[in-house]
């Protein structure tokens, strides 16, 4: 179904590039883009579809002007992103130049009628899973491949942008439809002739679960693995004064990041970075250590702030690493925190180990 207004934006991020993109997509899209480009060619016509021409920005200020030269395609309905027709104009990245297309953009629309709007956040990708052009998990994908921080994020997402996702579950979706409409069938004969016969016989109707949901329980399971790699994981690092966190947080990030010294009590407070781990992204947080006392006798009030901020981190944490110095006697652990796979693969446990527990230790 087209959409009633024509909706415009600037699509490329803020600030200055090469080349900034504006646009305009709705019924009015392709009329506003002759108002506002100087064309040799109607982006109107059949042969325009797909077709990219050279053109140049108009001067709203000064007619017969021009503001930049620019690359503009047009996409016809429905054959294009949104399912409207889709108007994208390349210009050079500079925000005047960007900001002054769309604002004439919207003035002219207003000016002659018609019906444009500044897009909403998202709204063409919107209007794209409206359209029928995506299915709700192509959408989501769109967001994720923006947000990727590492190439396997970006690949796991154009994956399930290409339908991945969707093709594993259409099977239990017909699987489903199908049992749902038999079962609909014996609704209807229920106050009938045949009420003594079964349309979908007890076993039938076993079998098309248990058919159904083997496919689904294996895609559940991946769920963790999904969550971890869309959203990453927090890591970190705790243990007694110069227990060597700091230089591990160093070697992890392969640079000089934490300041290492000898006296004990270094690190006064978190400090947190960013790293990818086989494609996941890992937030690594390094912390102040930990005294074993009681009473506190010898800590000043900056530790005492950064061992209250250790252990709020260590509350946050995902995994923690507790580095143990092995020749220290009196060693407290962390508190410990459910266990996270960075792997995807079964954790391996000893049969005495806490199983609602993970501790990491390095010696």
């Amino acid at each position: 179904m087209p959409s009633p207004d024509t909706i415009a934006a600037i699509s490329t991020p803020p600030g200055r590039g090469g080349i900034g993109i504006v646009r305009l997509s709705g019924p009015d899209a392709l009329t506003l883009a002759g108002y506002l480009l100087h064309l040799k060619h109607s982006l109107t016509e059949p042969a325009a579809h797909a077709r990219t021409y050279f053109a140049r920005v108009l001067d709203p200020a000064n007619p017969g002007e021009t503001l930049d030269d620019c690359l503009v395609t047009a996409f016809h309905a429905p054959h294009s992103y949104t399912g409207d027709d889709l108007v994208e104009i390349a210009a050079h990245g500079s925000p005047v130049i960007l900001n002054a297309l769309l604002r004439n953009a919207l003035a002219t629309g207003e000016r002659l009628g018609l019906a444009v709007r500044l897009a909403n956040p998202g709204e063409f990708t919107q209007r794209a899973f409206l359209a029928g052009r995506i299915d709700l998990t192509q959408a989501e994908a769109v967001h994720d491949l923006i947000a990727a921080q590492t190439l396997h994020q970006a690949r796991v997402a154009a994956q399930q942008l290409g339908g991945a996702l969707s093709r594993r579950v259409a099977p239990a979706k017909e699987a489903l439809l199908h049992l749902i409409a038999l079962l609909e069938a014996g609704m209807d004969f229920a106050s009938g002739e045949l009420d003594d016969v079964d349309v979908v016989p007890p076993t039938q109707i076993a079998d098309f679960i248990a058919r159904v949901r083997t496919p689904l329980e294996a895609l559940a399971a991946t769920f963790q693995r999904g969550q971890l790699l869309r959203n990453g994981a927090a890591i970190a690092i705790a243990g007694r004064p110069n227990a060597g966190k700091s230089s591990l947080f160093n070697r992890l990030l392969e640079r000089d990041r934490a300041i290492v010294t000898p006296v004990a009590g270094t690190t006064r407070d978190t400090l947190e970075e960013s790293l990818s781990l086989d494609g996941i992204p890992i937030r690594l947080i390094d912390t102040a250590g930990l005294r074993t006392t009681a009473t506190g006798e010898g800590i000043d009030e900056a530790e005492q702030h950064g061992i209250a901020r250790t252990h709020e981190a260590l509350a946050d944490a995902d995994l923690i690493l507790h580095i143990l110095d092995v020749t220290a006697q009196d060693i407290t652990a962390p508190t410990p925190t459910p266990e996270i796979d960075l792997t995807g693969r079964p954790p391996h446990r000893h049969p005495q180990q806490d199983r609602s527990a993970t501790q990491r230790s390095c010696a």
